[in-house]
């Protein structure tokens, strides 16, 4: 009889754990939602792409939900993609040393090229992949806000790839993990909490171009997508100042939501993997993911779907050993020790192989270089003169003269401030809405502003068109800075407290080297994105006024609306050229720095 009521009382805890509680209730009706704004937005794209024509935008405020959904599932879309490709690249480019020297200057590159300069190549290109359905110019939308997110998150988690602590590495190594165990035990967790914070940034920075990706003009070929940035642009057009504070409100509300239900949660989750051995203070909450944790029926849902992905990560997945060979002497994409490698043939033969392998990549790499060179001199002659060169140079020199001022005056102020806040879990999470909101705040809504007072006071656009650039550009900075403090291990601060370290020294000694790799990773990133920014802060518009400063970025969007695409390449390669010079001179040796001696190890 006694076991018999074991089994009963068993069997109805089971039942029991299965059974919705209140807060299945709550939570069902948040999920429902989501899943049917997805549903929605997807259908909208299948509708024909003539109805972009015929729908015109307007500005009825009413409107502003529908478009606030779709601006945000594209935001998503395009977060998604950026998360799948910041594991690939980030990983090639730390993992293996040949593919590095190539990938990481095509990733400068890449964070160096306006997203106009996308627009301007890509909207042909999937509208041809779906000809007859809005699908095709969400894809070209959905792409432009992926370049504004992607490269700071590769780049967020190429540092930590390259900052892993060496006694963990060697702990990994000494319970033989793969490289596939490895990746998902250590690198991934390790990297989690300064990756959430530039997911943070990335979403807020894509709301600064969300205009240029639904509201695309190309020459004469116009396409604009119902949303929150077509929204503003035609406000814009309209000199609507009523219609730019509804964005501003709908901007705010979207932006505390997606905090609430996405970010916050991420947070508060990934703080159990920062490195340390004793417990912070306070740890940062989310009353989402408390709310997920206390029900009965979506928890009892998420434990498969968890189990898989922990089973996932610990298969010993090992690449084949002929693959493995042949992997290693063309691009080293494989993470074996270096011990594996000289087991496997004597160290003269492998060095040998080593060598031969460099002269044979760097060989195919400067070919693959000059082709591409040649490709867009000759493209671009056809249609621009030497002295249109040198004029784009001096303008080239003009902008970088202004985004290295401007980074230098944001790192001042902003390095100083995101460690305090960083340091300061309860902080924090009443400051992350704020930040989110304010680097989410796009150049054009404060167009009206300056494009009048300049105007009004005869002022020069060169100096107060400035402040457009660093307004988009300073909070990688301090998402960064507030990443590097959140990771910092307390077991560091305990000691200096202990040791009585304090003032300038413990700054000098303590904190600054800490946060100093991620201090980089937001720098580079804020370079970029201020190259970036310079397009749509150097030539500004509101109605039928125009203000333009002497720059590369108004070169660029002029050119742009010209549909001029010799000038437009020249632009772009100029561009290009400036940050890969700039990244190559400054940023990185202060990298490489970071990574061989400031080292969390």
């Amino acid at each position: 009889m006694d076991f018999g009521f074991n089994l009963n009382r068993t069997a109805n805890a089971s039942a029991w754990r299965v059974l919705p509680n209140r807060w299945d209730f709550v939570a069902f009706p948040l999920i429902i939602c989501l899943i049917a704004m997805a549903v929605v937005g997807f259908h909208q794209t299948l509708a024909p792409i003539a109805t972009l024509k015929t729908q015109a935008i307007s500005l009825d405020p009413s409107m502003l939900p529908e478009y606030a959904m779709r601006t945000t599932l594209r935001m998503l879309a395009a977060m998604v993609a950026s998360l799948v490709f910041t594991l690939v690249y980030g990983t090639l480019a730390a993992k293996s040393r040949r593919a590095g020297q190539v990938l990481v200057p095509i990733l400068d590159i890449l964070q160096s090229v306006p997203v106009l300069g996308y627009i301007s190549f890509t909207v042909t290109f999937f509208l041809a992949l779906v000809p007859s359905r809005v699908l095709g110019a969400e894809l070209a939308a959905i792409f432009a806000i992926f370049t504004s997110q992607a490269w700071n998150m590769t780049f967020s988690f190429y540092q930590s790839l390259r900052t892993v602590p060496r006694d963990l590495d060697e702990v990994s190594r000494g319970f033989h993990l793969t490289a596939w165990q490895r990746f998902w035990k250590l690198e991934v967790p390790f990297s989690m909490p300064g990756l959430i914070w530039n997911m943070m940034m990335s979403m807020s920075g894509g709301w600064f171009f969300v205009v240029a990706s639904e509201a695309i003009t190309v020459g004469n070929n116009t396409i604009t997508l119902p949303g929150i940035g077509a929204y503003l642009a035609q406000a814009i057009t309209e000199k609507n100042l009523h219609a730019v504070g509804w964005v501003i409100l709908t901007m705010t509300v979207v932006i505390l939501a997606y905090d609430q239900f996405l970010f916050r949660p991420l947070v508060a989750w990934a703080d159990k993997f920062r490195m340390e051995t004793t417990s912070s203070g306070d740890a940062p909450g989310s009353w989402l993911l408390d709310l997920i944790r206390r029900t009965h029926l979506i928890h009892q849902l998420l434990v498969p779907l968890g189990w898989c992905f922990a089973k996932a990560a610990r298969v010993p997945f090992r690449l084949p050993t002929g693959l493995t060979s042949s992997l290693t002497s063309l691009i080293s994409l494989t993470a074996m020790p270096v011990v594996q490698r000289a087991a496997a043939a004597p160290a003269r033969r492998a060095g040998l192989r080593s060598k031969i392998g460099d002269i044979v990549w760097a060989v195919f790499v400067i070919a693959l270089t000059a082709y591409v060179v040649w490709r867009v001199f000759a493209f671009v002659r056809t249609g621009v003169t030497l002295d249109e060169v040198g004029h784009v140079l001096v303008l080239g020199f003009i902008t970088l003269l202004r985004v290295m001022l401007l980074i230098a005056i944001a790192s001042v102020i902003w390095v100083p401030l995101g460690v305090l806040i960083g340091l300061r879990p309860a902080l924090a999470e009443k400051i992350q809405p704020l930040a989110q909101f304010l680097a989410a705040f796009p150049a054009n809504l404060l167009f009206p502003v300056f494009v009048i007072v300049i105007v009004r006071f005869h002022l020069n656009p060169d100096i107060w068109l400035s402040p457009l650039i660093v307004l988009g550009t300073q909070w990688y900075i301090l998402f960064n800075v507030i990443a590097g403090a959140t990771a910092y291990p307390n077991d560091y601060k305990e000691a200096a407290k202990n040791f009585r370290i304090r003032g300038w020294q413990w700054w000098r000694q303590a904190m600054l080297p800490g946060i100093f790799p991620y201090y980089i990773t937001g720098a580079i990133t804020a370079s970029g994105g201020a190259w970036n920014a310079s397009i749509v802060s150097e030539f500004v518009q509101w109605g039928d006024t125009k203000v333009a400063a002497h720059g590369l970025g108004a070169y660029i969007a002029q050119t742009t609306a010209a549909g001029d695409y010799p000038k437009i390449i020249l632009g772009i390669a100029v561009m290009s050229l400036f940050v890969t010079l700039f990244n190559r001179v400054l940023w990185r040796p202060l990298y490489t720095y970071a990574e061989s001696r400031l080292r969390l190890d």
